[in-house]
């Protein structure tokens, strides 16, 4: 599950980065200055790493044993509002620990009858 949760959290911020971007410089350029580069070269790489992220996502839902509504969905939408994805990260990083102590250090083993 620290491999998951790692993974996740690295592509939430790629993802918010790259839709704060979109939102708040690229589409600006494009509706105020007409040069629509910068919105043709970010919204595929922001479209790209978001597919990236649901799969992570559900992946790490999947692992911690959630419902899919409402953390899994939640979780999931979360790089589709601007900054949300930042939030989102930080709220599941802190709920996976929370559930799954064996998460914050890979050499503490949960105790399953083997």
């Amino acid at each position: 599950m620290n491999a998951a949760l790692k993974r996740f959290r690295i592509v939430a911020w790629i993802v918010g980065t790259f839709l704060i971007a979109l939102i708040f410089v690229a589409m600006p350029v494009k509706y105020f200055g007409g040069d629509d580069t910068l919105v043709t070269v970010i919204s595929p790489i922001h479209g790209l790493c978001y597919m990236v992220y649901l799969v992570l996502g559900f992946h790490l839902a999947q692992q911690a044993g959630w419902d899919f509504w409402p953390r899994t969905l939640g979780l999931l939408l979360g790089g589709t509002v601007p900054v949300a994805s930042f939030f989102v990260e930080r709220w599941a990083h802190r709920t996976i620990l929370a559930e799954h102590p064996q998460a914050a250090d890979p050499k503490v083993r949960s105790e399953e009858p083997v």
